[in-house]
């Protein structure tokens, strides 16, 4: 028998590495958001990776509080100019969810598998 111990791997840690999350080596991703289509390392199938907009809302959701809290937080402490405003807040909702999109979809995915999630499906 080929049979072959994987170890219970967190989706947290493996998701935010952008890992395998049956062996925690290989790579998840194929670009920056593109999913692979196997695992390099143990050959898992990511044809179950159904990230959808999922991971693009929870990013939102996140950047539009920060950005909108620490918008309107120099206001009131600094009521600055309204170029110092532009100069923060647009690399803020720009860079943001570019450094958070990545994490959150493999995050995603990863407990997608952990927990065999599949689509939901009409009894007949």
């Amino acid at each position: 028998m080929n049979d072959v111990y994987y170890p219970d791997l967190s989706p947290l840690k493996t998701g935010l590495a952008g890992k395998c999350p049956r062996c925690g080596r290989g790579d998840l991703f194929n670009g920056y958001l593109t999913v692979a289509d196997t695992c390099s390392s143990c050959g898992l199938s990511y044809e179950f990776a159904d990230g959808g907009d999922g991971a693009a809302w929870f990013v939102m959701l996140f950047v539009c509080v920060v950005g909108v809290g620490s918008i309107l937080g120099i206001e009131v402490a600094y009521s600055p100019p309204f170029w110092v405003h532009a100069l923060i807040a647009i690399p803020l909702l720009i860079v943001l969810p570019l450094l958070l999109l990545r994490p959150a979809k493999g995050l995603l995915l990863c407990q997608q598998w952990k927990t065999d999630a599949r689509p939901g499906r009409l009894e007949q």
